[in-house]
């Protein structure tokens, strides 16, 4: 009978992981000594389960030292980011258990993921090694618990792959119940939230294994895989509504209904850091190395004992230090020191000092602007602190402005320099350090709790009462743009607008923020979380 074994022998000779029966044979054996072992593990003789005999690649993987109580589930989802898992065997008196992948490589990229990293079940460390065998077969009558775990998730395999964002990555949909994967919210940004910082917090809880960050309603978003759902489990009840920073960025976490994570890039916006090889993904660039430096820099601190929560969040007397040595800026939130960004791909011909000014400054008070005299298509953007800068290089980044998609790094640069008294610059340099028009100058704003990236809803606000929907429709068409959708507050003194794409909503604010509507009011405009 192919494929069925009544009893399943363990070949003491040939390894630590030898499953042999007198029906399956995976190579010479003549001379070797075997004792039989049922499925449930249940033996006469001790298992030697510590040799560490090396072994061909197989797709059947050894796993040893698992805790007591783990379940078939949670061995299954040690295989499921690596690729199909096909059988499974629990030898539960020995704390141990056989993998099955559906391919040689995706066994050999979980065995080489686990090399550099060692897993954990339970908060225990486990170990694997390929197995002596090519394939797995067991008796499912002997291992029906297990066989009927293998067959669920088999069946979540199969389905039909779901899309996250645009082209970050899918997913296999499964019930919450025991999934590795959790859904991430982050209310209040304030300040940016990388795909690092969210490996950092949430990797102190177990093996994080993939991330896809997004957009989505407006609101940034991400999907975090661990390599064990009990961890997932432990991140959720410890950090959903905690905050990343003091006052801001809090956590909204619950489970997904997702089993695995398919990350088609490694990149800024997702990360499968189980298959480094991946690629960074067309119009998609990888974090850039000046930016990928300013975030470690960003995030040393999380290092030092005593500074940080498991969070990141400063203690008082660790971010007064800190603030004093000028590693942290406002609400105490690490920051590179570096505020001054370099804003390239810009069309030469539309873009102005103020421009950039109205526009960065939806993300921070912009203190100087300077055009560059021999490279006039970018220019250098001074904010008032390092966070300020990472926030509006975060949102503002890849986003289209005049026709081009701009692209935002930090400048090796540490100030924007004034030109010489008396030396005509054409205008390209310009100090807005005493512009009234700052928006989180005042302390308390209400300014700070409103930040979202660019969407083509804007709000409107300190809108007269002579003015019409008509007469907003009419001066948001003449940017150049297509209005949409319109819909007055209570009040009618704020609105929503939305254009017809992102592009024209950036268009419009650089056009009409401050615009003086009627009888010196001046027209408030900003990114909007909502639709219409």
């Amino acid at each position: 009978m192919d494929g069925v074994v009544t009893d399943v022998a363990v070949g003491v000779k040939r390894g630590s992981d030898e499953l042999l029966s007198g029906s399956v044979l995976n190579g010479p054996s003549s001379n070797m000594t075997s004792i039989v072992v049922t499925a449930n593990g249940n033996d006469n003789k001790k298992f030697k389960g510590d040799d560490k005999m090396e072994s061909a690649p197989s797709r059947v993987l050894h796993i040893r030292k698992l805790p007591g109580e783990v379940t078939e589930t949670e061995v299954i989802a040690l295989g499921l980011p690596f690729g199909k898992v096909t059988n499974i065997l629990m030898l539960k008196g020995k704390n141990q258990a056989f993998l099955e992948l559906a391919t040689e490589e995706a066994a050999a990229t979980m065995v080489n993921y686990y090399t550099s990293m060692t897993p954990h079940l339970r908060n225990q460390p486990i170990y694997i090694q390929y197995s002596n065998h090519k394939e797995l077969k067991t008796d499912s009558a002997l291992n029906q618990r297990a066989q009927a775990m293998l067959q669920a998730v088999s069946a979540v395999q199969n389905t039909t792959n779901s899309s996250v964002g645009n082209t970050a990555g899918s997913e296999n949909t499964v019930s919450s119940a025991q999934s590795p994967v959790l859904r991430i919210i982050i209310d209040n940004m304030y300040y940016p939230v990388t795909l690092d910082v969210l490996h950092q917090i949430f990797s102190k809880f177990g093996t994080v294994l993939k991330i896809i960050t997004f957009t989505k309603n407006n609101q940034f978003q991400a999907l975090l895989q661990y390599a064990d759902p009990a961890n997932a489990q432990q991140a959720k009840l410890a950090l959903d509504g905690q905050n990343i920073y003091n006052a801001c960025c809090t956590l909204r976490i619950d489970f997904s209904k997702l089993v695995n994570l398919n990350v088609k890039y490694n990149n800024d916006k997702s990360r499968d850091y189980t298959r480094p090889d991946l690629p960074s993904g067309d119009g998609q660039p990888a974090l850039d190395p000046a930016i990928a430096a300013a975030f470690a820099k960003e995030t040393s601190l999380l290092a030092v004992p005593g500074a940080l929560s498991p969070l990141g969040i400063p203690n008082a007397a660790a971010a007064a230090a800190a603030a004093a040595a000028g590693r942290v800026g406002m609400h105490g939130v690490p920051t590179a020191s570096n505020t001054v960004l370099l804003v390239s791909n810009l069309n030469e011909e539309m873009v102005s000092p103020q421009s950039l000014f109205t526009l960065f400054g939806v993300y921070g008070d912009v203190q100087r602007v300077k055009i560059l005299y021999n490279k006039k298509d970018s220019a250098l953007i001074q904010m008032a602190d390092g966070n300020q800068s990472q926030l509006a290089m975060s949102h503002l980044n890849g986003q289209k402005m005049y026709g081009k998609i701009i692209r935002v790094t930090l400048s090796k640069h540490q100030t924007v320099q004034l030109p010489r008294e008396g030396l005509d610059d054409q205008g390209l340099t310009k100090d807005f350090g005493n512009s009234p028009l700052h928006r989180f100058k005042k302390p308390g704003s209400k300014n700070f709790q409103n930040i979202f990236p660019p969407s083509a809803t804007l709000h409107l606000s300190n809108i007269p009462q002579t003015i019409s929907e008509d007469d907003l429709r009419t001066l948001f068409t003449n940017t150049g743009g297509t209005v949409k959708a319109f819909k007055f507050f209570q009040d009618h003194k704020m609105a929503l607008l939305q254009m017809s794409t992102v592009e024209e909503a950036i268009q419009a604010l650089i056009d009409l923020h401050n615009y003086n509507i009627a009888d010196n009011h001046h027209l408030r405009v900003s990114f909007s979380k909502s639709t219409i």
